[in-house]
C-alpha cells in the first residue's frame, strides 16, 4: 500500500485591511486604557473639570463611540455580502453617530474656550476636524443614494479617516509623553491635515495588493 504525503498548506498572510484594523483595535483598547479610564473611577480629577459640560459629554461621547466601533464593520466584504441589511442599519447608525457628535464636539471645545482652558485656534481646529468629517460623511451618503458605489468607499474611508482623529491625538500624545498644554494643538491640526492624504493612500496600497499577481500553484 502506498501512502502519499500531502505537502502542508503554505502560510497565506493577512490581509492588509486585516492588519490595519487590528491595529486600530489596538488603539482604541490603549486609548480606553491610558485616557479614559476615569469614567469608572468617579473620584478621578477628570470628572470636575468636565461638569460644567457634562450633560452635552456624554450624547457626543455616546455618538461618537457609535462611529468609532461600527466604522470598521462598514468596510467587511464579507458582512456587505452575506447581510446587506445589517451593513446599510450600521451604516446609517455611523452617519447618525458623526451628525450627533461632531456639532457637540464644536460645542464642548467652544465651551471650554470660554472657560479660558482653550485656545480660539484649537476651536478652529476642532471645526475643521469636524466639518471635514460632516463633508465625507455626507458625500458618502450621497454618493450611495446615487448607487456610485466606488465613490462612496473613498468618501467612507475619509470620513472614518477624520473619525480616528479622536484616538489618533491621545495615542499621539501618550505615547511620546507630550504635555497637551503645549502641544495637543499641533498634535490635531496635522491629524486633521494628514486625515483624507493618508485615507487616500490607503485605498492605493488596497487596489495594488489587490493588482498584484499571485503565485501559481503547481
Amino acid at each position: 500500500m502506498t501512502i502519499q504525503a500531502t505537502a502542508p498548506a503554505p502560510f497565506k498572510f493577512p490581509r492588509a485591511k486585516y492588519l490595519l484594523f487590528a491595529a486600530i483595535a489596538v488603539m482604541y483598547a490603549y486609548v480606553l486604557w491610558t485616557n479614559e479610564m476615569f469614567l469608572v473611577d468617579h473620584k478621578d480629577p477628570e470628572w470636575q473639570h468636565i461638569s460644567p459640560f457634562q450633560w452635552f459629554l456624554l450624547p457626543h461621547g455616546l455618538a461618537a463611540a457609535f462611529a468609532l466601533f461600527l466604522g470598521p464593520l462598514q468596510f467587511s466584504d464579507r458582512l456587505r455580502r452575506k447581510y446587506m441589511t445589517a451593513h446599510k442599519v450600521m451604516g446609517y447608525l455611523y452617519i447618525v453617530g458623526a451628525y450627533v457628535g461632531a456639532p457637540i464636539g464644536i460645542y464642548i471645545q467652544w465651551f471650554e474656550e470660554k472657560m479660558g482652558e482653550g485656545t480660539r485656534a484649537f476651536t478652529i481646529a476642532t471645526i475643521m476636524d469636524a466639518g471635514l468629517w460632516l463633508l465625507a460623511t455626507t458625500m458618502a451618503l450621497v454618493m450611495i443614494r446615487q448607487k456610485k458605489i466606488q465613490q462612496h468607499r473613498i468618501w467612507m474611508t475619509r470620513s472614518f479617516a477624520c473619525a480616528l482623529i479622536f484616538l489618533e491625538v491621545r495615542l499621539i500624545l501618550t505615547v511620546f509623553n507630550l504635555s497637551p498644554q503645549t502641544t495637543a494643538e499641533v498634535t490635531v491640526w496635522a491629524c486633521v491635515a494628514a486625515a483624507y492624504p493618508i485615507a487616500d493612500v490607503a485605498l492605493q496600497v488596497e487596489e495594488w495588493l489587490k493588482q498584484k499577481p499571485r503565485p501559481v500553484r503547481a
